[in-house]
């Protein structure tokens, strides 16, 4: 029973970040003014930052009596996460806020690897159950 539970929290993870990363963010900006949909992502990525580090966190706990590599990476996951949605995300929104669009650049260009490399663990962790 465990072990589903974990593969359902790994699957989660990977559908929930993969769907929020290239699917709501991409939708928002071709639905919605520029400045809109900025302004609805700025309000809604600190909660895509609990979902990812929560449901990380209980797939590592659930992976840990099955699975220790896929628990470790799960846990470097909600681990990681933090100081991505603490320091990071904030400093985007300062650069957007005071127009520095070159530091924007490369401080969105970081969280956009850190969330690629989430989705690629987390397929990892998948793709070893095959």
């Amino acid at each position: 029973m465990t072990h589903s539970l974990a593969v359902l929290a790994t699957a989660l993870l990977f559908g929930g970040m993969t769907l929020y990363a290239f699917g709501f963010a991409a939708l928002l900006f071709s639905v919605l003014p520029a400045q809109t949909a900025g302004a609805t992502l700025r309000r809604a990525f600190p909660w895509f930052y609990v979902f990812v580090m929560a449901t990380a966190a209980v797939a590592a706990l659930v992976w840990w009596s099955h699975d220790i590599t896929a628990a470790m990476v799960m846990a470097g996951i909600a681990l990681s996460t933090l100081p991505v949605r603490q320091l990071l995300m904030p400093a985007i929104n300062r650069a957007t806020d005071t127009g520095d669009r070159q530091r924007f650049k490369w401080l969105h260009g970081v969280s956009v690897l850190v969330t690629v490399g989430h989705i690629v663990a987390t397929g990892w962790v998948l793709a070893r159950l095959g």
